[in-house]
């Protein structure tokens, strides 16, 4: 620990000192050092009493008669006349009355205060000590002052190198000669932080180790000791006040039960989601969380700025302006955002003119009724979202499943989306109705203005022993999500897939070089980023999530995603307009491609279903083909995820600048790039990319929209 008097880094490196001139041992002292060429020595001691004279109320007549002092300050070679302490502090301090009172004052210079990291805890102690709120700061930070600092930290660039905790208290020291400072040169350990909170009456925490901010919260919790942090974006203020509550979680409970020797162990990663709920990522600032997004990208570090900085040691310091004259301040956070305190500017309230006067999802089980069984099975198809773009009415002869386009999206260009959907249910219709010997005539038309896509299975006797034997993996079938294990499919996997999609005349390309579906991924990546920095792509992309207590019954139950914690963590940033706003002004977001880069390249293959023709009814085609080849996947126990890349339902630039005008030459190269990596002839449409994965089973199922409104699980 270094609360020692070395020459380089002890307390005569940061602490003035206060010579008499009459005191027998400091005259010899103030002799050499005015002997000393280098020393200069600045006198104002006439102003000085002048302003203490000029006071009001005026001072007691001890104050007056206070000697002056000298203050020797080492590193700046320099000596300078200072009132005594007593009318030092009542000039210094006489602005601040009666904000804080001369009571108040004197109260508050009992308070010894520990401020731990001296980036952002230098602003805060400086302010702590120019208020008056201390009588002894304790200091620690082991790291030294960089140029890259001083973009907040409030050093110059003679202090460049120096240990931060002693730039700090040299500030302090030339504010105040008298007000007791002790730097911990070597930081803050496990080991050392029983003596540094000996004796503290507040703590304030601004170190950048997860570790040592638990740590020192579990050994102030139990000193019974209160914990103040500042962080800087949007004006975060945390308060633990584990003086009034000394049973109170560190951190709000937000670190959950994990404790300090097991975060210790922990990676960089994996504290990452601890970290994200700490600074409660999810309400960042625009520019603060889509600078989270570029951190290791385009910016080196976490990005600060000295005027947030200043808010915080602002509010920090009324913190322990309350703490320490025992006023009401409770536990919990808060957020000083001074950027939407502006926003809320408005004209100040003028006298009102005086008032005239009054003169002036399913269980897999058959229902009873086979038309009911058979349109339930339909309800179980995929479908972009899991938005469900259907009527599905079934009668005593007929299942009608019809394109229902309010449930439309921008993806879904010209109902093409929703065309395969279509196909999908009309295709599950067929195997319910084979399963139970009623499989009859099957139509499909779009020649009606009202309704784009209309499909009818006829119910008559009738039975199709292949289709029928899908009945089983057809109500089984689920959307994986999960990131997989990359094993090579089996030969007689890759032929059952591809000849699923043969027999309902679609055609499946499959990628299983990992060269090629590295491609892959760095295309469908690049659409992805495209899809979040576009407003009304990302809108309706987050739109389609389902979260706890939402209704479910249609969109994407969040549990679904399979998301690790640190991308859960992540997704509150990510479905923010704002965030992906300013990534776009910025030309930034790399980072938004990474989910489904790293998905794609845990699959064991990637493939697209393809039909030749571009109607309705052949995207139709290609969606019974679609769900042939999951159904046939899930017999042989792949996980199976739908990825859809923007441009994958565009036939043109038209197409193309409907999505999202500003990427028309971006998105269409990428779909080029695509086209020729899967063999795609111009004349065949994809109807959707399928990545194919050795996964555990999914977390959750979605759910449909039941006939009556309520829901299929």
């Amino acid at each position: 620990m270094s609360f020692d008097v070395s020459a380089d880094s002890g307390a005569d490196a940061y602490n003035a000192q206060v010579l008499l001139s009459d005191d027998p041992q400091d005259e010899p002292i103030l002799a050499r050092l005015r002997d000393d060429s280098r020393t200069e020595f600045i006198d104002r001691s006439a102003e000085f009493d002048s302003a203490l004279r000029g006071l009001r109320p005026e001072v007691e007549p001890d104050l007056l008669a206070e000697p002056v002092r000298w203050a020797h300050y080492p590193w700046r070679h320099a000596v300078v006349a200072v009132p005594g302490p007593r009318s030092f502090a009542r000039l210094r301090l006489d602005r601040n009355r009666n904000m804080i009172t001369l009571g108040e004052q004197r109260r508050l210079a009992g308070l010894t205060i520990g401020v731990v990291g001296l980036s952002v805890g230098h602003a805060i102690a400086h302010t702590l000590a120019a208020q008056g709120l201390c009588g002894e700061l304790r200091l620690a930070d082991f790291d030294d002052l960089e140029l890259s600092n001083l973009n907040r930290v409030p050093a110059t660039v003679f202090d460049i190198g120096v240990n931060k905790a002693v730039v700090a208290a040299r500030r302090i020291a030339e504010l105040d000669p008298y007000l007791r400072v002790r730097a911990m040169t070597d930081g803050l350990t496990i080991d050392e932080m029983g003596t540094f909170l000996d004796g503290l009456d507040i703590v304030v925490e601004e170190c950048d180790s997860l570790d040592i901010k638990a740590a020192v919260r579990e050994a102030a919790r139990a000193c019974r000791i209160p914990v103040l942090m500042a962080s800087s974006d949007r004006g975060l203020i945390d308060v633990e006040r584990y003086d009034i509550e000394p049973e109170r979680p560190i951190l709000h409970g937000l670190l959950g039960d994990i404790g300090v020797s097991e975060l210790a162990g922990l990676s960089s990663t994996d504290k990452v989601p601890h970290v994200l709920r700490i600074i409660d990522a999810g309400r960042l600032s625009d520019r603060g969380a889509a600078s989270l997004v570029e951190v290791g990208r385009t910016l080196s570090t976490w990005p600060q700025l000295a005027g947030d900085i200043a808010v915080g040691a602002a509010t920090v310091a009324e913190a322990v302006r309350r703490i320490g004259l025992g006023e009401r301040l409770s536990s919990g956070r808060v957020r000083i955002d001074v950027t939407r305190a502006l926003d809320g500017l408005e004209e100040p309230a003028l006298p009102s003119p005086p008032a005239p006067s009054a003169s002036a999802e399913p269980t897999g089980q058959l229902d009873s009724a086979p038309a009911e069984a058979v349109a339930a099975a339909a309800r179980r198809a995929p479908s972009g979202g899991n938005m469900q773009p259907w009527s599905i009415v079934s009668h005593n002869n007929s299942v009608i499943v019809e394109l229902d386009p309010k449930y439309t999206s921008t993806m879904d260009v010209a109902y093409r989306a929703s065309a395969v959907a279509i196909g999908a249910a009309t295709f599950n219709a067929r195997v319910a109705a084979s399963a139970l010997g009623v499989l009859g005539l099957v139509t499909i038309t779009e020649d009606d203005e009202r309704i784009p896509l209309r499909a009818v299975v006829k119910l008559a006797a009738g039975r199709d022993d292949t289709l029928a034997a899908l009945y089983g993996p057809m109500l089984d079938r689920g959307t994986n999500r999960h990131r997989g294990t990359p094993s090579q499919l089996t030969t007689a996997t890759v032929a059952d897939l591809t000849a699923a999609a043969r027999v309902e005349g679609g055609t499946l390309r499959l990628l299983t070089i990992r060269t090629d579906i590295e491609r892959a991924a760095a295309i469908l990546a690049a659409t992805d980023r495209i899809r979040y920095l576009q407003p009304r792509l990302h809108a309706e992309m987050i739109s389609e999530v389902r979260w706890p207590g939402d209704d479910n019954s249609d969109g994407l139950d969040i549990g679904g995603l399979e998301l690790a914690a640190t991308d859960m963590a992540t997704l509150d940033i990510l479905r923010r307009g704002d965030v992906m706003a300013r990534l776009a002004q910025w030309q930034a977001g790399e980072a938004l491609g990474q989910d489904v880069t790293e998905r794609v390249l845990s699959s064991s293959a990637l493939g697209v279903v393809t039909i030749a023709g571009h109607t309705l009814t052949d995207y139709a085609r290609a969606g019974a083909a679609v769900e042939a080849v999951w159904v046939a996947a899930e017999q042989h126990g792949l996980g199976v995820q739908p990825v859809s890349p923007v441009f994958l339902y565009a036939h043109d630039d038209q197409d193309l600048d409907e999505l999202a005008a500003e990427h028309v030459a971006e998105l269409r190269d990428l779909q080029g790039q695509f086209r020729s990596l899967t063999g795609t002839g111009p004349d065949e449409a994809q109807a959707l990319v399928l990545r194919f994965s050795h996964a555990p089973s999914p977390s959750v199922r979605s759910r449909r929209r039941a006939a009556n409104g309520g829901t299929l699980g």
